[in-house]
């Protein structure tokens, strides 16, 4: 029941996700409708939303999903829709929200930014650090991750709590007037009924 005719395959299904067939504001709003279905209070989902955004915000790649969930957990919002809020980091976003970061977050502790060539390549070194941990390898998390690491650490604090807000009370706004009217539409329909005799 309310499955597609014939399923997407896997390829179709990855290329759907990084480029809607639907169009991305129907996505969208599709999105939206099944994120507010979700059973809970309106700021359970909201609040469990911004913490998967504002986690996304952090250079702890590979982790997101994790450290939604806690953070989630701790301040009592909907752990589902944390880990949906995670896809506001993505592979379109990725790339802006790790140079905003290590931009700022050098800014933050009077570092020298790094330009033109210099750039650090995040995906290679996020790819790397992974590695690196696993051999123990100190060399190269002191000498090349350490210096984006922790710049785009200090600067993930500020950056996620203004993140936080900037989905969690628009979203708890839309997703409480949904809830509203969904209830009134069940009352409305249950009052239509019949009574039993």
């Amino acid at each position: 029941m309310f499955r597609r005719r014939n399923p997407l395959s896997r390829t179709h299904r990855v290329l759907n996700f990084f480029w809607p067939s639907i169009g991305w504001r129907r996505a969208g709003s599709y999105s939206l409708h099944r994120l507010a279905r979700l059973p809970g209070s309106a700021y359970s989902i909201a609040a469990g939303f911004a913490c998967g955004a504002a986690i996304s915000f952090t250079p702890f790649v590979g982790l997101h999903f994790i450290l939604s969930a806690i953070l989630a957990w701790i301040i009592r919002a909907n752990i589902l829709a944390s880990a949906i809020g995670t896809a506001v980091g993505n592979p379109w976003t990725f790339p802006f929200i790790w140079t905003w970061l290590y931009q700022t977050g050098t800014w933050l502790t009077a570092g020298e930014v790094l330009s033109g060539d210099k750039t650090p390549q995040f995906s290679e070194v996020f790819g790397n650090m992974m590695e690196a941990t696993l051999r123990l390898d100190m060399v190269y998390l002191m000498e090349t991750v350490a210096p984006i690491f922790w710049p785009m650490l200090a600067s993930s604090v500020p950056t996620g709590l203004m993140i936080w807000g900037v989905f969690y009370f628009p979203l708890k706004y839309v997703v409480g007037r949904y809830q509203d009217r969904r209830a009134l539409k069940m009352a409305g329909n249950n009052g239509d009924q019949e009574p039993l005799q």
